[in-house]
């Protein structure tokens, strides 16, 4: 039943593709596909039945993931919301079959997309950087398309990384599927967290398989759930020789994350510390400040003198100045949000560990 099912899926793509193109895939692409269907390894001796046993290879692994459809989801009805995701993943799609790439499986507006299994080529890293980018190139176009339909943007985090896995056919006679399963497909994961909207987030093994091929940041270190050192991650920046290059979305530079801390907070007058603690709490924390919710209005672009516990890493932040930038009321209470002006440095490190695991937890 599951091959005459590939050859009935092989029929309804060739049409497809020949109605959108114009002519059919030739004969050695088209017995590439059917071995992509039936979860093998291609021409190249690897099995050619639905029996592939589990075996390790190395893989380039893509996570995608869609940002902004919750707030799709709040003002709109569930046809819109569900038109709206289709639309991005079709496009999403396209441009991985485009490049190669194996659809692993959707995961609500998540798209895991495998380069090196179950077809392994000599260029995977490559083509799978390039696809990274013109995914965000695509959704860039969508969002204005979104623009003009008065819907809300939505946006792309995406974290590549490659390493070897353990790539097979899982599960019973009942069901069963081809996919990669392994640390490095946690890490890939792990690495898609830290992405940004509009960002492309790639690992320094995925980086020494391409350096002369990309331009990317510098490495920044991250800690990531299940890993007690800290791993490298870069980010893409373009491939000049193809003329591709990310079109970020938002430059915010760091996460922000939801929390709930206590905090000791004195405010600062003519360069004094006053001495009446204000009872603050910490609504949410990146890298470089806190949102706080205060009781009593605090001045806007006032310094303010902060103490407070993250208890995650051990760690009691003590003697960090910050300055006011942003103050709004809300339900009675108001909402600043600071921005650290004096911090030393193993505090610092020790928030951007904070803010790090509150990521990889998520």
């Amino acid at each position: 039943m599951h091959k005459e099912f590939n050859q009935d899926v092989l029929r309804r793509l060739q049409a497809l593709i020949a109605r959108e193109t114009g002519a059919p895939l030739g004969e050695a692409a088209a017995a590439e596909m059917a071995a992509i269907l039936r979860g093998a390894d291609g021409p190249e001796g690897a099995p050619q039945n639905d029996d592939v046993i589990a075996a390790p290879r190395e893989v380039t692994i893509l996570l995608a993931d869609l940002r902004g459809f919750t707030a799709l989801s709040g003002a709109h009805p569930a046809s819109v919301v569900i038109t709206a995701l289709n639309r991005c993943l079709s496009k999403l799609s396209e441009v991985v079959f485009k490049h190669g790439g194996t659809i692993d499986k959707f995961m609500g507006d998540s798209i895991m997309v495998l380069f090196g299994a179950p077809v392994a080529r000599e260029d995977d890293v490559d083509r799978a950087l390039m696809c990274a980018i013109e995914m965000q190139m695509v959704m860039r176009d969508l969002n204005l398309a979104h623009i003009r339909e008065r819907l809300p943007e939505v946006f792309l985090g995406v974290g590549v990384n490659t390493g070897t896995v353990m790539a097979g056919r899982f599960g019973s006679n009942v069901y069963s599927e081809y996919t990669v399963i392994g640390e490095e497909v946690n890490l890939a994961s792990r690495i898609e967290a830290f992405s940004l909207r509009g960002q492309v987030l790639i690992s320094e093994g995925t980086y020494q398989r391409c350096w002369g091929l990309v331009s990317a940041s510098a490495p920044m270190q991250v800690y990531v759930k299940g890993r007690q050192q800290p791993v490298a991650l870069r980010e893409l920046v373009a491939i000049p020789s193809r003329r591709l290059k990310v079109p970020r979305q938002e430059f915010r530079r760091s996460h922000r994350v939801d929390t709930r801390l206590p905090c000791l907070c004195q405010r600062i007058q003519d360069k004094i510390i006053v001495p009446q603690i204000v009872h603050t709490a910490v609504r949410d924390i990146g890298y470089h400040g806190l949102l706080l919710e205060v009781a009593e209005k605090i001045e806007l672009h006032s310094e303010v003198k902060l103490e407070f516990d993250l208890s995650l890493v051990e760690y009691r932040a003590t003697e960090v100045y910050a300055r006011v930038v942003t103050l709004k009321s809300e339900g009675g209470q108001w909402l600043a949000g600071v921005e650290f002006t004096s911090i030393s440095a193993e505090c610092l490190e020790k928030v951007r560990m904070f803010v790090q695991l509150l990521v990889a937890a998520r």
